[in-house]
């Protein structure tokens, strides 16, 4: 049970579950005759492979995480899984999660989500060391996971699978950068550079997180603008939109931990929502 526990760990469930949910919500919106079942395929092998990908991602960092409160009890650097028992583990995971997307849908979709995995695992993982523009990097792979969910249903990339990968690309940055700042001494033991200018809490960060937030306000009424959804959901997310920038304000004003805790609790929050106003709407 130890064990089992120790490999339900490795993949980070409730992170993997939340990119795994927005392949799910793609597919959906992508979809013409929605299959709850089928979303269910697409949110199982995201599931895995995203659970792969986070695998690689400790596999890199066992020493590092080491260093850090927030990781230093993960089954890596405790030993209680080896990195080899870990890579097997992960290679399981991503050959049967890229098998069920190639196999029930289509193998665009599974070569997106070998790319994600790739860029996640072995480009954004090793340059968070190097430079902040790893942030960056990261939010390719970070907003795939809608657009291969459409691509799951209609088997091609569109103009609506672009929009809703725009959407949760700028949503990365506000995102990340919260975080980042919230958890700035753990990252700082490790070396990791996360914070845009350059590793600091200060304005010019705060500025930029506001910055990145209200550029995704005009993103996330493309979905209207292009006819792929609704007014109510586009008053959803602007409304979203609009107090998700207000608590930047706040963190450009104070540039405290409070504040910054503030913009990641509320990001968790703002992109489910939109989503799946978006998936209301076309229903």
């Amino acid at each position: 049970m130890t064990k089992a526990r120790a490999y339900f760990q490795l993949i980070k469930f409730r992170l993997s579950f939340t990119v795994a949910f927005s392949s799910a919500l793609g597919y959906l919106l992508g979809s013409a005759t929605p299959s709850w079942g089928r979303a269910l395929l697409v949110l199982l092998g995201g599931l895995l492979v995203t659970g792969a990908a986070n695998i690689i991602n400790q596999i890199f960092e066992k020493d590092l995480d080491k260093l850090m409160r927030r990781t230093e009890n993960r089954p890596l650097p405790t030993g209680r899984l080896s990195p080899t028992e870990a890579w097997v583990f992960c290679v399981l995971l991503a050959v049967v999660g890229l098998g069920m997307l190639a196999y029930y849908f289509n193998p665009l979709s599974a070569a997106l989500s070998l790319l994600s995995l790739i860029l996640y695992g072995f480009i954004y993982t090793p340059l968070k060391t190097v430079s902040p523009v790893c942030v960056a990097v990261g939010a390719i792979p970070g907003g795939l996971p809608p657009l291969i969910g459409w691509v799951a249903a209609t088997g091609y990339i569109g103009e609506a699978a672009w929009v809703l990968f725009g959407i949760q690309f700028m949503w990365q940055f506000p995102h990340f950068w919260a975080i980042a700042w919230v958890a700035d001494d753990d990252y700082k033991r490790a070396g990791f550079k996360m914070l845009p200018t350059p590793g600091e809490r200060d304005l010019r960060t705060a500025f930029q997180i506001m910055t990145y937030t209200v550029l995704l306000i005009p993103v996330s009424l493309l979905p209207l603008v292009l006819g792929i959804s609704g007014r109510t959901s586009a008053v959803v997310a602007l409304v979203c939109g609009v107090l998700f920038t207000l608590l930047t304000v706040r963190l450009m004003r104070t540039q405290d931990r409070k504040a910054a805790l503030s913009i990641m609790f509320a990001s968790f929050l703002y992109l489910p929502i939109v989503q799946i106003a978006l998936l209301l709407d076309k229903v």
